[in-house]
């Protein structure tokens, strides 16, 4: 079967085909059955007993496809970008979209989630603009940009992950002589999916020459285990603008030395995680993207893990043994590499690797369809 997105009533295209002939599980074929698939066709209708075991399979069967892409060429072509393509209104941003080769050449990483390298010129501004989207922004190497949203500037630096709801005006500046790259993480493929996406463009004006060493945002709410008593209730995403590396790093260090102390702290041997929050709700930074950190010590190797809903990771730094579903690569500091729902991953180590990692995981939980099935755990080698 195949459709057409678009089309309307009276159209001449014909936007459904029928599988036909014998196969098992469905009725021999005949004369008057050929007929009836016919119209049927005709009428845009489809019967159940011919798409059955594609509709419900008896696990996921994602169209997207593990797949890694290698930093150094990614950096390679974003620096030509920057050489060839102004950034202004019209493109808006300078963003090379991560493209699965399972999903006909759409700029999706997964079915859900939208990955990018954005790249900015020295003493270049992205001009505002807001989205009903949500996006983050990840640093894996650099500094001397800062994203303004709401008016507030937010540096942006190695290591750190600069979460943002939809909807809210931001831009971006580059005071520094340098360029600097980092990667997007949008729900964009989401939000085209269910039809819900606005755009709206602001002033070409970043607006503000401030760049302070903390934003409005963590300056309020960038205090472990406290929070401002004009803000108590819930907010649906993280007011928070700003998760800073040494906060990161100091988490996961701590954790495999609680561990080597003999406490039952990490998620397995020698595998050190942590999940960015909402410090008002505690759950996680976007209503559609969970956001994770995850470091494993030398000669470590993680159980097989399938999980429902997609990922990206990307490596911080180190190197390691990637295995998803059928496909091994070994990757090195910026690779990214998409795991499909419900592929095994596993990663194994010789001198250590950390790891930023995004999913659709939160659309999954609230629909009650999020699954999770962890081979035993095969400890260190």
């Amino acid at each position: 079967m195949v459709h057409g997105r678009g089309m309307s009533e009276g159209t001449s295209a014909k936007t459904v085909r029928l599988a036909r002939g014998d196969a098992p599980g469905r009725p021999p074929m005949t004369p008057e059955l050929d007929r009836l698939y016919d119209r049927l066709e005709d009428e845009l209708l489809v019967p159940l007993w011919t798409e059955i075991g594609e509709l419900m399979p008896e696990s996921p069967r994602p169209d997207a496809v593990p797949h890694r892409w290698a930093w150094r060429a990614l950096l390679e072509m974003a620096r030509q970008a920057g050489d060839l393509v102004p950034v202004g209104r019209g493109g808006e941003r300078r963003a090379l979209a991560l493209a699965n080769p399972g999903l006909g050449g759409r700029p999706f990483v997964t079915p859900t989630l939208w990955a990018a390298v954005q790249y900015l010129n020295p003493r270049e501004d992205a001009p505002v603009h807001r989205h009903t989207q949500n996006a983050f922004r990840f640093v894996i190497e650099g500094e001397g940009v800062w994203t303004v949203v709401n008016g507030d500037p937010v540096a942006m630096r190695r290591g750190d992950f600069l979460p943002q709801a939809g909807w809210n005006w931001h831009g971006h500046r580059n005071t520094s002589d340098a360029p600097m790259a980092w990667l997007d993480g949008l729900d964009i493929p989401f939000s085209y999916a269910i039809d819900s996406a606005f755009f709206e463009f602001g002033a070409e004006d970043v607006g503000t020459e401030e760049t302070p060493e903390r934003s409005r945002s963590e300056r309020l709410w960038a205090h472990p285990g406290l929070r401002p008593l004009t803000r108590l209730g819930p907010s649906p995403a993280t007011p928070l603008l700003a998760y800073r590396w040494e906060y990161t790093d100091r988490a996961l260090a701590d954790q495999l030395a609680l561990e080597a102390e003999g406490c039952a702290v990490t998620p397995e041997p020698g595998h050190a995680a942590v999940r960015y929050t909402n410090p008002s709700t505690g759950g996680d930074v976007l209503s559609t993207v969970r956001a994770e950190f995850h470091r494993l010590a030398p000669d470590t190797a993680t159980a097989s893990r399938r999980e429902v809903g997609s990922s990206v990771y990307q490596v911080f730094d180190g190197r390691a043994l990637v295995t998803v579903g059928a496909a091994s690569w070994r990757v090195e500091r910026g690779d990214l590499f998409a795991v499909p729902s419900w592929q095994p991953l596993r990663i194994e180590t010789e001198h250590g690797i950390d790891l930023f990692r995004f999913a659709d995981t939160p659309i999954y939980e609230r629909l009650d369809k999020d699954r999770v099935a962890v081979a035993e755990q095969e400890g260190t080698r």
